[in-house]
C-alpha cells in the first residue's frame, strides 16, 4: 500500500482502507500480506463505521467483506468484535449479496 505509512500518521484510516480497496486485487502474496496488514490496521481504528461506509463507493464493499472475513478468521477476539461490528453494518448497507459474492469468489482472495 503505497503512502500507507503516511496515511496512519495522519490518523486518515478510511483513506487508508480506501487506498487498499483500489489497489485490489493484490499482485502477488506479499503485496497481499502487506495489504491485510494495513487494512487490519485500518480497520481496528475506525470508530464510525457508518461515516466510513459512506464515504466508500460501493464498488468496493464485496472488497471490504473479504477483508472482513479475513479479519474473522484470525481467531483474535478484538479483531472479530471489531469485524462483526463492521460485518453488521456493512451487510445493512450492501444487502446479503455482498456476503455471497466475496464468499463465492474463490479466485480473488485476501
Amino acid at each position: 500500500m503505497k503512502g500507507e505509512n503516511f496515511l496512519f500518521g495522519r490518523y486518515k484510516f478510511i483513506e487508508a482502507i480506501k487506498t487498499a480497496l483500489e489497489g485490489y486485487p493484490p499482485r502477488d502474496e506479499r503485496c497481499k500480506s502487506a495489504n491485510w496488514i494495513g487494512v487490519h490496521k485500518a480497520l481496528m481504528a475506525i470508530k464510525d463505521v457508518e461515516g466510513m461506509l459512506r464515504s466508500l463507493d460501493p464498488q468496493y464493499y464485496d472488497i471490504l467483506m473479504k477483508y472482513i472475513y479475513r479479519g474473522l478468521s484470525t481467531g483474535n477476539r478484538t479483531t472479530c468484535d471489531q469485524c462483526l461490528k463492521i460485518h453488521e453494518k456493512l451487510t445493512e448497507k450492501a444487502g446479503f449479496g455482498c456476503i455471497l459474492r466475496s464468499l463465492a469468489d474463490t479466485v480473488n482472495t485476501v
